[in-house]
């Protein structure tokens, strides 16, 4: 499958009914620091930087609709400091619910673009996206602790991407929720925020983590996003112990955590990849498995028990296919 090009739509029909409309963000445009979109509030006591991001796909809006209602209750931080981050504004504000994966980037994936080779490159052609991540930098720099809230392209059970470290695995127990947690090492294509800089650094204390909280548009993965930033934030501290404890009332008590190791990201390297099923992720399948093809060559399971990883339907040259994990202990 031939990757549109930057810009164009994804080119995916829309198996799923819009369930969620975006907010209005214009409110937050001035932001606090020089930065717009971008709300940093200081309790005047010491603890760390925390830091919950949205939007850095536009077609995600459970994050934003998660920082409206943040901000909209005049979230503060009782130690150290808060911020509150909407990051691919351009991509959000493009959003366009008759055509509602069109407007995940404006000219490519922001969440691709974290590398110092990348960032630092004076030669790199200056996109959207490049220019957003450029101008944010110097205040992810200050974060020490993370959460960047995303969704699926599949309807599935919400899931913590956890990093590189160990460290992020901890960080994801500590809050609890959602209770999936894989361990990977990225993607070919480029390096993610949440493994920016001291985030996937094993000797800084600086931590992150990134949460998939179910299919984009589907009401439930508000609530995921929501239950997740609330757990969160009292976690690291930010906020007191029973820091939107009237939201979670209605909540079921979360399950018990379970663990997964990834082996492998399967890139892309022809145009004629396709799955041998219709995969749509944490299918546990017996080592030997046929997964799919990348032109002639067959991917297999690798492991006794591989759970598939968000299977993607941007089966394009250069991106991840699926990602092959195992159980592993906590």
């Amino acid at each position: 499958m031939t990757a549109p090009k930057k810009g164009s739509a994804t080119g995916l029909p829309n198996p799923f009914p819009v369930e969620l409309t975006p907010p209005d963000i214009t409110p937050y445009a001035k932001g606090t620091h020089g930065i717009s979109y971008v709300w940093t509030f200081d309790s005047g006591t010491p603890g760390p930087h925390v830091a919950v991001t949205a939007i850095v796909h536009g077609n995600e809006p459970c994050g934003a609709l998660t920082l409206d209602w943040l901000m909209r209750h005049e979230t503060r931080p009782t130690q150290g400091k808060l911020s509150l981050a909407f990051m691919n504004v351009a991509a959000h504000e493009a959003f366009d619910p008759e055509v509602p994966d069109a407007s995940r980037w404006i000219d490519e994936d922001f969440n691709r673009l974290w590398s110092p080779a990348v960032l630092d490159d004076p030669d790199r052609p200056q996109t959207e996206e490049l220019r957003r991540a450029r101008e944010v930098r110097p205040w992810l720099d200050t974060v020490d602790l993370l959460l960047d809230i995303h969704s699926m392209q599949n309807r599935n059970a919400p899931l913590t991407i956890a990093g590189l470290r160990p460290k992020g695995r901890e960080l994801a127990r500590s809050v609890g929720y959602p209770d999936l947690v894989i361990n990977d090492h990225g993607h070919a294509e480029g390096m993610r925020m949440r493994d920016y800089g001291g985030f996937s650094d094993p000797a800084s204390g600086r931590n992150a983590m990134l949460v998939e909280c179910g299919q984009h548009w589907e009401a439930a993965a508000e609530g995921a996003a929501m239950e997740t930033a609330i757990r969160f934030l009292r976690a690291t501290g930010a906020t007191a112990a029973d820091f939107g404890a009237d939201w979670l009332a209605s909540r079921p008590a979360p399950a018990p955590m379970q663990f997964f190791q990834v082996s492998r990201a399967v890139t892309i390297e022809t145009d004629e990849f396709r799955f041998a099923q219709d995969w749509t992720g944490l299918e546990a399948l017996p080592e030997g498995t046929l997964i799919g093809y990348d032109g002639p060559t067959e991917i297999r399971a690798p492991h006794p028990v591989t759970v598939l990883i968000m299977p993607s339907r941007r089966l394009w040259r250069g991106k991840t296919a699926v990602r092959l994990a195992e159980p592993v202990a906590g």
